[in-house]
């Protein structure tokens, strides 16, 4: 009897420099592009950040601030989406980097 174990779900901090925002979301298929799920907190450094334990896999994502949508400046990993733009790609390994 061969025993299958499930992939861990792995520590991911998502982070935007944008320190004169007033609101910050975190929105992408791990959350149903679900803004209320996953507001974003302002650090003393004005950098916004989201920790949030996601299994290994493929995922679309993008930030909301101040209503309007913007990527993420430090991943320059995109795809096209439905709307005419871009989101970005994050690749969560199953292993430790």
């Amino acid at each position: 009897m061969t025993i299958t174990q499930k992939p861990k779900r792995r520590r991911i901090v998502f982070s935007l420099d944008v320190p004169a925002a007033d609101s910050v979301y975190l929105a992408g298929d791990f959350n149903a592009w679900d803004l209320r799920k996953h507001p974003m907190i302002k650090g003393k450094n004005g950098v916004w950040q989201k920790m949030l334990m996601l299994f290994p896999g493929r995922y679309e994502y993008r930030f909301l601030v101040d209503d309007q949508w913007i990527n993420d400046f430090q991943n320059p990993q995109t795809c096209p989406n439905a709307f005419g733009t871009l989101n970005n790609v994050i690749t969560v390994s199953a292993r430790e980097p």
